[in-house]
């Protein structure tokens, strides 16, 4: 496969698949959270509980698949900054960078969180830092292969990214660029390189967050902490309610199936495309032939 910053690609980008570009967005509100564990480590749940909390808007990973108008070819110019920076070794993203895409958001959570962790945590120093994680390594492997990986598998995805633009975008910021990237998966093959890589990747991960981050504004939580000293380090009342436990394995076959239901719709234009040119095509064929 050609490399992501070849031509090809950016042929791709900037023709093939070219979308309007999204508006900037302003940021109103500092970015108040940073919540920098990998994805498969509660992030779902840390944002159901921090928007709770007043955390609005808190950004999810899912924002990325989800939100309109949709800002993946921004986060893909992001990725390829970090990644394909310039030869100087000048890589840095700045905060105005960040804020063009989350200037509406005052927490963020799981997929950009993760693989921005350093860049954010530069970019907002005054952001609390909250590392997310879960004590039994093995486990957490296990669902990150149970569903990062089902996603690559999805054969129907896949082929709806070649058909539409929306799902190009989503299917190419998180199988090309970010989790392969995440996972040191050097040859683009997610499914080895999670299966390989992850459990290193991920206590290479905290150590760097740890040595990033001073004591006093880094908490280590994990979901089965619930909300007191999540609560406690944000300076929050606790909740009357049971700390939420959201996105378990049936959560992410559901978000799966609307993900490819929305790419479906979408790519309904390009597969028009495609018949229209296979029946022009056999006009002229049978046309010339008859």
């Amino acid at each position: 496969m050609p490399s992501l910053n070849s031509w090809w690609w950016r042929f791709l980008e900037n023709y093939v698949y070219a979308v309007p570009e999204p508006p900037p967005r302003k940021r109103t509100k500092p970015m108040e959270v940073l919540c920098v564990g990998l994805p498969r480590s509660a992030t779902e749940s840390l944002q159901t509980a921090l928007l709770k909390l007043g955390y609005d808007h808190t950004y999810h990973g899912w924002d990325i698949v989800y939100e309109t108008p949709n800002y993946s070819s921004k986060w893909v110019r992001l990725c390829r900054k970090k990644w394909f920076g310039s030869l100087d070794g000048n890589s840095t993203i700045t905060k105005e960078e960040f804020d063009e895409i989350l200037g509406h958001s005052v927490a963020v959570t799981d997929a950009a969180a993760s693989v921005f962790a350093a860049e954010l945590i530069a970019a907002y120093p005054d952001a609390k830092v909250v590392l997310n994680y879960r004590k039994d390594l093995d486990a957490w492997h296990e669902s990150a292969v149970k569903t990062l990986v089902s996603v690559n598998e999805n054969w129907a995805l896949y082929i709806l990214s070649c058909l539409g633009k929306v799902p190009f975008w989503g299917w190419h910021v998180y199988e090309r660029f970010m989790w392969p990237g995440l996972f040191r998966a050097l040859d683009g093959n997610i499914e080895t390189g999670i299966a390989r890589n992850g459990k290193w990747v991920y206590k290479e991960h905290c150590n760097m967050i740890r040595g990033l981050v001073p004591k006093e504004k880094l908490l280590e939580w994990n979901a089965e902490d619930g909300w007191e000293p999540l609560c406690k380090f944000l300076e929050k009342a606790v909740p009357e309610e049971p700390f939420p436990h959201v996105n378990k394995a049936s959560g992410w076959e559901n978000h799966e199936a609307e993900v490819t239901k929305r790419y479906l719709k979408s790519a309904l234009s390009g597969v028009a495309v495609v018949s229209a040119v296979g029946i022009a095509t056999g006009a002229i064929v049978y046309k010339t032939m008859w």
